[in-house]
């Protein structure tokens, strides 16, 4: 038996991917040992993991990025900044939580800016869980709209980030990478990717240390408190803008209950942490702040998508056809690759209006190239090998280390 150590983001894109991976290891008889926030506690046990959470009053991994008040440029990098110039006490809080533990590798999310610097510093192997399928040139293409490069060039997290590779370079010898975005996307010595080949653009970007593994599908035991009966022998509309950018904009709820109002549809709409109290809410609507989505899927017709990782790959794996509109991060990618290889319509969260929304639908539901293509892309999934795949390389990287030692 192993031991590894998991390091992770705060967020359920970027935690529930590897719940079926820590689940796979433990049952392969690996010990796991998994940081996050106290939010996330019960997930990560119900897995069979031991949960540690990040210590500190000040510590900036405590809670989750927040961006009620609207997303910018701005905030992300003070945030950013906030967590780099924590980095000795947060460092320092995960080697003294494991300091009597020998791990014999790592895991940590691609976005967990000091997981490959743990990594340097134990000297063990290293797995890095990647959550995001666009490389760091397509996120700042996507948003240079956003893009201030004078801002970020002059923003004080330059300078933070450049006295802190230089302390840790004295301190522990390590090395942080030359650029600042690519501390959000830290490789290991091998990297899981939750997608296929055939869905990933720009293939000179995923070397051999990428392994492909399809979507992270694993059976959460979500709470199944919902009226399902509801949704039997009706056309049924599944609408989710996720947990991160759901905020983004009201007035795209004011689209959705506009276009589908008038129907006979049952749409069911997951709405976390959304205040719709200036909203008359149309009886045919269910609205949850979170809802079964794996079950919701077996019910549903269509779906309208923000196109997050998490769900875009349970849409396509389903084989559930969709309307993607795509707000932030990763999710113009993703809404745009589906787009290139037909299986959605991706449409600008700008210029969204009812008719557009409804035409889109009926579009996607009536047009059976989408579903084709959307199965197209769900095989290339289910060949992909899954989380045993993930595993064996795993294990495959544990043995040739233990070997070179």
């Amino acid at each position: 038996m192993s031991k590894a150590l998991f390091l992770n983001n705060l967020g359920h894109g970027h935690v529930n991917p590897t719940l079926g991976l820590v689940n796979e290891l433990i049952k392969r008889g690996e010990k796991v040992t998994y940081f996050c926030s106290e939010d996330f506690k019960e997930k990560i046990e119900s897995t069979g993991a031991v949960f540690k959470v990040y210590q500190g009053e000040s510590n900036p991994l405590k809670e989750k990025y927040n961006i009620s008040g609207g997303w910018s440029i701005t905030k992300f990098l003070n945030y950013i900044n906030e967590i780099l110039d924590s980095s000795e006490k947060i460092i320092k809080d995960i080697l003294y939580q494991i300091k009597d533990i020998k791990f014999d590798y790592i895991v940590y999310g691609s976005m967990f800016p000091f997981g490959n610097i743990i990594a340097q510093i134990l000297k063990i192997p290293s797995v890095s869980s990647f959550a995001i399928f666009a490389t760091p040139e397509e996120i700042i293409a996507q948003g240079k709209d956003l893009m201030d490069r004078n801002l970020i060039k002059n923003h004080p997290v330059m300078d933070t980030y450049k006295k802190v590779a230089k302390n840790l370079k004295e301190i522990h010898n390590v090395k942080m990478p030359d650029k600042l975005i690519n501390l959000l996307f830290n490789k290991g010595d091998i990297n899981i990717a939750y997608t296929s080949r055939y869905f990933v653009s720009h293939m000179e970007y995923y070397d051999d240390s990428f392994k492909f593994i399809g979507p992270p599908v694993y059976d959460r035991k979500e709470n199944l408190d919902f009226p399902f009966e509801k949704l039997e022998g009706k056309k049924v509309i599944y609408i989710s803008l996720g947990t991160v950018f759901n905020n983004f904009n009201s007035k795209l709820y004011d689209v959705f209950f506009k276009s589908f109002s008038n129907t006979d549809d049952v749409i069911v709409m997951a709405a976390y942490n959304v205040d719709l109290s200036q909203f008359h809410i149309p009886s045919n609507f269910i609205i949850r702040n979170y809802v079964p989505q794996s079950e919701i899927l077996k019910y549903t017709d269509i779906a309208i998508t923000h196109a997050g990782m998490n769900s875009i790959s349970d849409l396509i794996y389903n084989n559930v056809p969709f309307v993607s509109i795509p707000i932030g991060a990763d999710q113009p990618y993703m809404a745009g690759r589906a787009s290139e290889l037909g299986a959605t319509i991706s449409l600008d969260k700008y210029k969204l209006t009812p008719e557009i929304l409804e035409d889109s639908v009926k579009k996607v539901l009536t047009d059976p190239s989408y579903l084709e293509n959307i199965k197209n892309i769900s095989s290339s999934f289910r060949e992909a090998g899954g989380y045993k795949k993930a595993v064996e390389e795993i294990l495959k990287l544990k043995e040739k280390n233990s070997v070179l030692i």
